[in-house]
């Protein structure tokens, strides 16, 4: 990484720990995220979004191990798990039994939680960096269309919006949303 790279991580990093709301690029639009164990944060962004709490979020991770203080991992069946790892590190995101300690301010009205393994490398660096998971949903004012590039974010959120720069992955539609236990499909990606 280059300096200036190190130096733009170093400020995101710094965002989220004062609980603050970031902006960074994902597999197909930019999305906007928190701290997961900041109810401060996760109330801010869901006022960004106009979103209402009961509807749930989405944590996106470097890797499986960064979303088990979240989820109820023992309920998982082998095959359950190998389906999840199966279409990991990608763009498919999983809603997982919750642990019954995971805020509601995450699950919303659901004792369930969506979670995803990113192969972004941006998003990957960032989780690993930060140590834990983001809150992620996709960076748009409510009515607005999902931010593509840096320039729709800041358009959106303001020149002094803390963004990740960098390029989205190329996907058109946002992540296929699947149901851990049922496999069924919930969203279409």
């Amino acid at each position: 990484m280059s300096s200036e790279q190190i130096s733009v991580f170093a400020s995101i990093i710094s965002a989220l720990e004062k609980q603050q709301v970031i902006a960074y690029p994902t597999e197909a639009v930019f999305g906007l995220g928190c701290d997961p164990d900041s109810q401060q944060a996760v109330i801010a962004l869901l006022a960004l979004k106009q979103r209402p709490l009961d509807k749930g979020l989405i944590l996106i991770a470097a890797d499986y191990s960064q979303l088990t203080p979240y989820i109820d991992d023992s309920v998982l069946s082998e095959q359950q798990r190998a389906a999840m790892f199966a279409s990991w590190p990608g763009p498919v995101t999983w809603v997982v039994p919750a642990k019954s300690e995971t805020p509601r301010f995450l699950t919303g009205r659901f004792s369930s939680l969506a979670v995803r393994v990113s192969d972004h490398p941006l998003v990957k660096q960032l989780c690993l960096q930060f140590g834990k998971p983001l809150v992620s949903t996709s960076a748009n004012l409510s009515g607005e269309e999902p931010c593509r590039n840096v320039a729709e974010v800041r358009q959106q959120f303001g020149e002094s919006f803390p963004v990740l720069v960098g390029h989205v992955g190329g996907r058109l539609n946002p992540s296929e949303i699947r149901d851990a236990l049922t496999g069924e499909q919930i969203r279409q990606g």
